[in-house]
Parts: structure tokens; sequence; C-alpha cells
């Protein structure tokens, strides 16, 4: 489903894959997150996700304009999972919610590997 927002105007519709996009470079901007993972069911891999896929990483719903996202991150060996995961949250809660103008319902993070950073 689409998000829409009606202004004095007309209507917008935002596409989640927009949403998803956005998401996903604020995701990447956070400290300890190496990128966006891409998990093969089927084999179990996961596989770190190009900057210009980062969307196929996140999973994005949208209920009565109320925004779920789900996230699947590669994070940085070393570092707090729970203390990146929060920030992560944070800022893209706050972020996604003054970009679109709608709320976020609930954010799922789901770690799906560690990297050590170059």
């Amino acid at each position: 489903m689409k998000g829409r927002m009606n202004t004095g105007f007309g209507e917008v519709v935002i596409n989640p894959d927009v949403i998803a996009t956005y998401a996903g470079s604020v995701a990447v901007e956070c400290f300890g997150i190496v990128g966006m993972a891409a998990v093969n069911m089927k084999d179990g891999l996961v596989k770190l996700l190009k900057k210009d896929s980062l969307k196929h990483g996140i999973n994005v719903s949208i209920e009565d304009n109320r925004i779920s996202l789900e996230f699947h991150v590669i994070v940085a060996y070393g570092v707090s999972i729970s203390a990146v995961t929060d920030n992560l949250i944070s800022n893209v809660r706050y972020k996604v919610e003054e970009f679109t103008g709608m709320e976020i319902e609930h954010i799922r993070i789901l770690v799906e590997g560690v990297r050590v950073i170059d």
C-alpha cells in the first residue's frame, strides 16, 4: 500500500520503494552499520548490498498511513549491537517521519552478519 497525504493543493502519494531507498541511505550513515544485507533463503547465504541497491535490504509496509520498517543489516565487528541498533532506530525514525510526514509504527532490525571494517 502507498502512503497518502492530503494537502491544500491535492493528494501526495508516496511509493514504499522511495521510503525504502531513503531509509537505507539514512541507515548506512549510522555508526557501526557496514551495509544492508540480502538473504538468500534457499541457501541461507547473506550478501552485502552495494550502495545502489540499498532498498533490497529493507521491507516497508504502510497501513493507515503508518509505516513499518524491517532492516536486514550487517554490523561492524567490535561495536555494541544494542548501541548501533538504538542509534539506527532513533535516526531512521526521526528522518523518515520528517521526510514523509507519516508516523512510524515500528522498526524491526535483523542483524544478518558481522564484518571487519577495512
